[in-house]
């Protein structure tokens, strides 16, 4: 659907984009993520013909749309911001690109009201004003705007940053469904790993203009190609070369003269570890209670851990209290 070949972006002497190539598939969630700066606005400008790239080529279903301009693109784009029209009511907003494409009043005010009834804006809201909006329906908004076009491509860029939390996990999951519904090909912007994790088919990770790795959330996660995803993604526990040696890793296939780490969840602590694991005593230092789970931080030999505990209903391990944990060395990734 869409493939970028060697992109590289550059502005004066700094490089944004270096040598960057990837395939979007037609009605994939591909995710960019990325720490800020990275060069994941710079791509998605890119895609959207808001940024010319100093050399590569933007195809969308085998078509060279480098130089071709912003208008003639047909991709729809949710801008941070929404960048709605502030003068103009819900309803002049959505009809905005259909006004520029010339459709007559009766087909706009069809595809308005149609639109706007699958993002769930009813007509009441059609009449107001965007200052009258919650955060959350100026978002629907936007994206009734970005897709009342029947654009084959939509992009956004860290649309739910504004919201707060609780509303960003609300919308996060419509956004999904409205993504499901629409069957539309989107490029989405975000620096959060775990919008990236819950909303992606895929998912590039960026680090200073480059693409670290690309693929599938699980294997981001728990495959992660590089030291840098694997610090970026989640949280994670390095282990010492000081640690390993103790605990006899080496013999169990470890190379300990690498960079070690292991995710959380993948330490158990007394009755769940396992006959393969390796095994160390620890002491409870302190914990984290969250419902699902227990976030237990223990000193292992002057080492502290970090240990996930799915909350079973047993008693959790007080402060100070000595336990045992074990780890599977085929979850130790190595770098």
């Amino acid at each position: 659907m869409i493939d970028l070949s060697n992109i590289k972006v550059k502005f004066g002497d700094f490089t944004a984009l270096h040598d960057i190539s990837l395939t979007v598939e037609q009605g994939e969630f591909f995710t960019l993520l990325g720490p800020s700066g990275c060069g994941k606005t710079t791509l998605l400008r890119t895609i959207t013909g808001f940024i010319k790239p100093d050399i590569g080529t933007v195809k969308v279903g085998g078509r060279d749309i480098t130089n071709l301009e912003i208008e003639k693109r047909n991709i729809g784009m949710v801008f941070q911001n929404y960048a709605l029209f502030p003068t103009m009511s819900v309803y002049e907003n959505i009809a905005f690109g259909l006004k520029v494409k010339g459709l007559d009043r009766a087909e706009i005010k069809a595809k308005v009201n149609e639109m706007a009834e699958k993002v769930e804006l009813v007509p009441e809201q059609l009449t107001k004003k965007i200052n009258q909006l919650s955060g959350g329906q100026q978002q629907r908004v936007a994206i009734a705007r970005a897709l009342v076009t029947s654009p084959p491509i939509i992009c956004l860029d860290e649309p739910l940053s504004n919201l707060d939390a609780k509303l960003r996990v609300q919308l996060r999951n419509e956004l999904k469904e409205l993504q499901r519904k629409f069957g539309i090909t989107t490029i989405y912007v975000t620096h959060d790993q775990e919008e990236a994790l819950t909303l992606s088919d895929r998912i590039a990770v960026f680090n200073h203009g480059e693409i670290e790795q690309i693929g599938r959330p699980d294997e981001i996660y728990n495959y992660s190609a590089t030291e840098f995803v694997c610090n970026f993604i989640g949280d994670i526990n390095i282990l010492s070369k000081d640690f390993l040696d103790r605990v006899g890793a080496e013999d169990k296939g470890i190379d300990t003269s690498g960079s070690c780490y292991i995710r959380l969840e993948r330490l158990y602590a007394n009755d769940n570890i396992k006959e393969h694991h390796i095994v160390c005593d620890a002491k409870v230092e302190s914990f984290e209670y969250y419902g699902l789970y227990i976030k237990y931080t223990v000193n292992a030999g002057g080492m502290l851990i970090k240990v996930i505990e799915k909350n079973t209903g047993a008693t959790v391990y007080e402060i100070g209290e000595g336990i045992r944990i074990g780890f599977d060395p085929a979850c130790v990734m190595q770098f």
